[in-house]
């Protein structure tokens, strides 16, 4: 395997010259890196990516650390539009990426720094974390740069990026309200998502802002699950019939809502409207297609890359991006039948 020292010989330079003019130092004669270059790609060079790392102090690579990936996540392409930004970004650059899961026995094994230094990475992109996973308050007390999606915890290691989930939520309301529905569910996350928080608070502004009444009873949870929701859903749309249109803070739950009412004989739209949260692939495929809140989930995964390694290598502090959020018009909202 050809190393430094037999580029040097060929190119009569030092090995520390070829080694500055390989890594991209300034200081390296621009006649004498090209000179360099081009005998190492004649010679078949390879770089020795652990031992630059150990000299560097630097791995060059990210971690993706994902909570909570099971087989049902197949469904929710959440997770794969993330890792599929911060791929893009990662291969525009010369950082690798890692991808790491983790789960309640892990954590409990092996600490947030344990894990992140047995993978050798500079920084971490986190998603799926919930409030109450031990890591969260690790993540913070670390000095690893991290970059987390969809949790609102900033510091001078931890930056995150989200999208207007307040905003996003009134947009879906305002949506339903405008076709005529003054009876309107919610079907939320869990209480240890921020997403869930926000989404909630978005869903009753826009009721007090059109002056219609909040229900608390008609506010259930649905775990983020199309089985959970639908068994909700089928107790909510039971026990309340009056109910005219639910907004989903999910797409995964507006499926499930919509199964309900299919067993309950509840023709959607023009019975029930729906409206879910993400714009995940299904949404568009299912019938009647979803009326949905799209997030641009790509561009969460290229940004928070972006944004960590900007910190890895400017050593500026990880900063909040807020994305913002479009309604997509599908077939599972109309106009209220019902009064």
């Amino acid at each position: 395997m050809t190393t430094i020292k037999d580029i040097a010989r060929v190119t009569g330079v030092s090995v520390t010259t070829v080694s500055r003019a390989l890594n991209g130092y300034s200081d390296v004669n621009e006649k004498t890196r090209q000179k360099i270059i081009r005998v190492s790609k004649e010679m078949n060079y390879s770089p020795n990516t652990h031992a630059r790392s150990l000299v560097m102090n630097k791995s060059k690579t990210i971690g993706l650390l994902v909570s909570g990936l099971v087989k049902s996540s197949v469904k929710d392409n959440f997770t794969l539009q993330i890792l599929a930004g911060i791929n893009q970004f990662t291969a525009d650059s010369d950082y690798d990426l890692v991808l790491f899961s983790t789960t309640s026995t892990k954590q409990r094994e092996k600490t947030y720094s344990q894990l992140c230094k047995e993978r050798r990475v500079d920084g971490v992109i986190i998603q799926g974390i919930r409030t109450d996973d031990p890591y969260l308050l690790e993540v913070v007390e670390s000095n690893i740069p991290c970059v987390l999606i969809d949790i609102p915890i900033n510091s001078n290691t931890v930056g995150y990026i989200t999208t207007d989930n307040v905003e996003g939520a009134k947009k879906a309301v305002n949506h339903l309200i405008g076709l005529g529905h003054k009876k309107i569910a919610m079907m939320n996350g869990h209480e240890f998502a921020f997403v869930s928080k926000n989404r909630l608070e978005g869903f009753k502004e826009a009721l007090v802002e059109a002056d219609l009444p909040i229900h608390n009873e008609w506010i259930v949870n649905g775990e983020f699950s199309e089985e959970a929701a639908e068994e909700k859903a089928l107790e909510l749309l039971t026990e309340h019939p009056d109910i005219t249109a639910i907004f989903c803070a999910s797409d995964l739950m507006a499926l499930g809502v919509m199964k309900a009412a299919k067993r309950l004989a509840i023709d959607v739209p023009n019975g029930l409207s729906v409206i879910g949260y993400d714009d995940i692939l299904l949404a568009s495929y299912v019938t009647p297609a979803l009326t949905t809140i799209s997030q641009n989930i790509y561009e969460m995964g290229y940004g928070a890359a972006k944004q960590l390694v900007h910190t890895l290598e400017e050593g500026a502090e990880p900063n909040v991006i807020t994305l913002g959020t479009e309604l997509k018009v599908r077939d599972t909202t109309g106009p209220c039948l019902r009064r």
